[in-house]
């Protein structure tokens, strides 16, 4: 089961690391259309489609990896004060009753969308000469997808704190900058910190 969780959660972050290059696009595109507007006095026709589907394709691709990396926020103050299974019990309830609807239907109707642009070579209607739309509307059945599946996972992972009393340990692979400065500022042991830390990273939102 573990080895199946660590897959998937590999899975969602090779996913948003890919799309987190975006980000350099986005910021080349913004730099290149303020100098031509400014300095040139020549805006372009194109950087406003694809800065808004750059970021676009960012939010919706990066969201399975911030899933994996249990970063999304929560009400942290009532949160953390919970045991374990208490945690685990809440977030069970809310994947059944809210996250896998939304998720099917991000499925369901992003495919439908995605199908009519392919079908109809649709083109950004916003500048002329606009870009194809049909690639950037494929990605919102593909973002629902991921998100499924690692909502598939948490799911995993709230039945099996549910059944030993602790949230199975993850994979992370980057940590804040403010969790290295508590442990290195912090009385105890290094080890003692990294259970502490291990176990609030599992358990909720920092």
């Amino acid at each position: 089961m573990r080895r199946s969780l660590f897959l998937i959660d590999a899975i969602s972050t090779g996913v948003g690391k890919a799309f987190s290059w975006c980000i350099l696009g986005l910021t080349l595109v913004v730099c290149t259309e303020v100098f031509m507007r400014y300095v040139l006095g020549s805006p372009t026709s194109w950087a406003y489609d694809t800065s808004t589907m750059l970021y676009g394709a960012l939010f919706m691709m990066c969201g399975a990896y911030l899933l994996a990396r249990n970063g999304h926020v929560r009400g942290d103050f009532l949160y953390k004060q919970w045991r374990p299974r208490t945690q685990a019990a809440v977030d069970l309830a809310l994947y059944l009753l809210f996250f896998f609807p939304a998720a099917l239907t991000l499925v369901y109707s992003g495919y439908g969308f995605a199908k009519l642009s392919w079908m109809m070579n649709e083109h950004s209607a916003f500048t002329p000469d606009g870009p194809p739309v049909y690639p950037f509307k494929t990605l919102i059945p593909l973002a629902g997808l991921l998100l499924l599946v690692q909502g598939l996972a948490e799911t995993a992972r709230c039945v099996l704190c549910l059944r030993d009393g602790h949230w199975p340990p993850r994979r992370h692979d980057v940590e804040e900058l403010e969790q290295l400065m508590l442990r290195q500022h912090s009385p105890g042991s290094p080890d003692e910190q990294l259970a502490h830390d291990h176990a609030e990273t599992s358990g909720g939102l920092r």
